[in-house]
């Protein structure tokens, strides 16, 4: 292109029709390198997520300072309880005796709760749900005033230490346990290796694994994970007459995730879906209805099988 100042002809470069449209050679020559960026970044905020989880999976399943959190009023005749565990580790719990007098050889409820609860939290419950039978719950490893660390392991292992104990001389009754959420993996696991007069699950899943996958899909869950904790090969080995309570609406623990332990279960005595959410079903009015009938059926069913023994 020819521009005529005064006399003087000077040449200028043609501009492109597509200037401004980005030329081929400009897609060609940057785009990749973008892509490639955008795929690196993307790839290490990935890396921190899935990094930060595997560090802090212990505080996630394991809140200790939320349960510290949760104060109750306890009875006046509450007792402290302290067990120590094989690896010398101090667990303290609680004992409710009932208020109201109690059947002969009525047995004495263990409880676990949730991962949010502390034992004050969780014989409260059961003490409030039935206030003719002793109500017992530690403090999970961690927990405080229980010392040592939380892991799914160490707290199944507590709960034969704990039973153990409480059969050598502090409860001469029946113990049937009890527990919600995480709990239940617990008290499922006391069942299969310990001869409890009946098992009560409210809120279970069938593998803590197969949870944090539905839950962490995007993650490489596998290869993580360390807190296994499978519900699902606990129950079988369990012939004590058990209770199986679940939230309709759980977002928590999904039915798919609660559903394969119907059919696991060797001695299934009691179900009920409630229609609440995994956080609010103890106070649904459907609940203590459901927890007194289990019991009931649980009772029942255990003198049913002492009977046919004589």
């Amino acid at each position: 292109m020819m521009i005529n100042l005064n006399g003087f002809e000077l040449e200028t470069p043609s501009i492109p029709r597509n200037f401004g449209l980005g030329s081929a050679s400009c897609v060609v020559s940057f785009e990749p390198m973008s892509v490639l960026y955008l795929a690196l970044g993307l790839i290490a905020v990935y890396a921190a997520i899935v990094t930060a989880m595997y560090v802090g999976q212990t505080w996630l399943l394991f809140p200790t300072a939320l349960a510290r959190m949760v104060r109750v009023q306890l009875p006046s005749s509450t007792q402290h309880l302290e067990v120590r565990t094989p690896d010398g580790e101090s667990l303290k719990g609680i004992r409710s005796p009932s208020r109201e007098e109690a059947a002969q050889n009525a047995p004495t409820l263990l409880g676990f709760g949730g991962n949010a609860w502390n034992a004050k939290a969780t014989a409260l419950t059961l003490h409030r749900l039935f206030p003719d039978r002793d109500a017992v719950a530690f403090h999970y490893r961690g927990y405080a005033p229980s010392n040592g660390r939380p892991s799914a392991e160490a707290l199944m292992s507590d709960s034969l230490a704990i039973f153990d104990s409480l059969r050598q001389g502090q409860i001469e009754e029946p113990i049937v346990a009890v527990g919600f959420s995480i709990g239940s993996g617990v008290a499922a696991y006391l069942a299969r290796h310990r001869p409890v007069a009946g098992l009560v699950l409210v809120t279970p899943f069938d593998s803590l694994e197969a949870l944090a996958l539905d839950l962490y899909w995007w993650a490489p869950v596998g290869l993580l994970f360390r807190h296994r904790m499978r519900t699902i090969e606990f129950v079988p080995g369990s012939l004590a007459p058990t209770a199986l309570i679940t939230a309709e609406r759980d977002k928590v623990v999904p039915a798919r995730r609660s559903a394969p332990l119907r059919a696991a279960i060797k001695n299934l005595v009691f179900e009920l879906d409630i229609d609440s959410g995994h956080n609010n079903i103890c106070d649904h009015p459907a609940f203590a209805t459901a927890m007194r009938e289990a019991l009931t059926k649980i009772e029942a069913a255990r003198a049913e099988a002492l009977g046919r023994q004589e």
